[in-house]
């Protein structure tokens, strides 16, 4: 069964798992971004997320507030987890200088293995769409990855605020 799965995958998707795959191992280097880069990679993430949701719960509406509630929570507590001591802004030049880190790379595949395995899932057996449960706990866990991305993103952000008042004040 694992076979024909494979083999009725769109060629697609494995180029998708291997982009993503290595922009997670580049992140796993330390690294710099301006602060668009930092910006727009969470914010696509998140919309591949939504993305997921929408497509394959669309039908449910209760699975887009579900997704937004996991996506705050996951945001909040994110945030206050988070630290940027190994994180620094060059205001100058807008760019920030980032340690490795594995966490990219986990929510990168979090997002991809859990759509494809709902994707899976909805082509083996279609009623999984609609079954609500379903749709709540996958709708929970995308929006938890969702929450990850913009929470890091903020942080960024917060620092970059940060930098550029003490500079403006000095």
């Amino acid at each position: 069964m694992l076979l024909h799965i494979l083999s009725s995958t769109p060629k697609w998707v494995f180029v998708l798992f291997a982009a993503l795959l290595w922009l997670g191992l580049q992140q796993m280097q330390p690294r710099q971004v301006s602060l668009n880069r930092a910006t727009l990679l969470p914010l696509a993430m998140a919309g591949l997320s939504l993305l997921g949701v929408a497509s394959a719960f669309g039908n449910l509406p209760v699975a887009l507030l579900v997704w937004l509630a996991g996506t705050a929570l996951a945001f909040a507590a994110a945030l206050q987890l988070q630290s940027s001591a190994r994180i620094h802004y060059d205001a100058t030049n807008r760019r920030f200088h980032l340690p490795g880190s594995v966490v990219p790379l986990a929510l990168f595949m979090g997002i991809f293995i859990t759509k494809y395995a709902v994707g899976v899932s909805i082509g083996i057996q279609a009623s999984l769409a609609h079954d609500g449960t379903f749709a709540l706990t996958v709708s929970t866990l995308y929006g938890a990855f969702s929450g990850i991305f913009l929470a890091r993103a903020a942080r960024l952000w917060r620092l970059a605020l940060q930098q550029a008042n003490a500079l403006q004040t000095a």
